[in-house]
Order: C-alpha cells, then structure tokens, then sequence
C-alpha cells in the first residue's frame, strides 16, 4: 500500500510534519508513506485550472499515482491553513484524483483544543464534489494532538504514551480501510 501525507504546515520543523515523519517511522513495513511538499504550489487560478502550470500537473500526478492519503494539519484562526486548502483547489478542478481516494486526517497544535476544528473544516472541504474524498470516519481516526511542544521531543520524536497509542489505533484503522 502506497500513502501520500500531505502536511498543512509548511515550517519544516512543525509538529505536523514530525507526526508524520513519526507514522513513517512505525509503521515503515506496513506501507509505504512518502511526505508530497505544497509549498512550491502557486495559489489556484481558475483561468488555469484546465492547463495548469507544471509543478500543479506533477502533484496532481503524484497523489493519483497513491492508495491512500493522510493529512495532518495544523489549525490557524480556527480553521485549516491557507497552504493545504489551496493544494485542495488544486485537486478540485481539471483531472480530479482524490475522488473516491481514501483519506484520513490527523493533526497537532501547541493549543489545548488541538486541531478540532481544522479537521471539521477539512472533513467538509473533501466531501465538495470536486475533491469527494471517502475520509476515514472520526471514531475511528480521530488524532488531535494538544500540547504538542510537550509530546515531541527535541529531535521530533513522538514521546508521550497515550498520544502515541492513539496514534497507532487510528493509523491502523486506516490501513484496514484502505487495504480491507
């Protein structure tokens, strides 16, 4: 099984991008995740969408080329980022491939209410016809890391028990999805 991870937060360093560099770790055997950078992306323009520029054309290739895609986001002004929801416009419009494509969406925050809201918006945004996304249902994949500037540790490893226990339950409900 192949998985692109899509990370909302274009900061090298941010908790998002090391949840996702942890799920690759743990679960390296399982399947394969391959981390698809949106930062180079110019922002939608519909004048564009039929014949979009290259870099859009290679990334939209790239998430049809996977099984499955897993997104962590952070939440800025309690929504998702304006990075990852131009990266879905992308996907929207021309040739769509996440229609049908299984997704799940995880996320972490320094805030005490994680990404809640985020996720919502999100869960929302990939049912639009355009993307029609089937996400992973929340009971089943529901990771809202809070306090993550006290769940990573200084080389980006994922410490605390419990977050990780979550994490590992929701991943591998995911897998079932996709794979079963």
């Amino acid at each position: 099984m192949k998985v692109a991870a899509i990370a909302g937060s274009i900061r090298e360093d941010s908790y998002n991008n090391m949840l996702l560099e942890n799920i690759k770790e743990r679960f390296n055997g399982k399947f394969d995740l391959d981390i698809i950078k949106i930062d180079k992306l110019p922002l939608f323009n519909q004048a564009e969408e039929l014949d979009p520029p290259e870099i859009v054309k290679t990334f939209k290739n790239q998430i049809a080329d996977y099984d499955a895609v897993l997104i962590s986001t952070p939440e800025y002004n309690w929504s998702v980022p304006g990075v990852l929801k131009n990266s879905l416009d992308w996907l929207s419009r021309g040739e769509r491939p996440m229609i049908g494509k299984p997704v799940m969406i995880v996320g972490a925050s320094i805030s005490l209410m994680g990404t809640i809201r985020a996720q919502m918006d999100l869960r929302r945004i990939l049912s639009a016809p355009g993307l029609s996304a089937r996400v992973l249902e929340p009971a089943k994949s529901e990771v809202l890391i809070t306090q993550a500037h006290e769940k990573f540790d200084e080389n980006g490893k994922l410490t605390d028990e419990a977050t990780q226990d979550a994490v590992d339950r929701a991943v591998n409900n995911f897998h079932e999805m996709v794979s079963g």
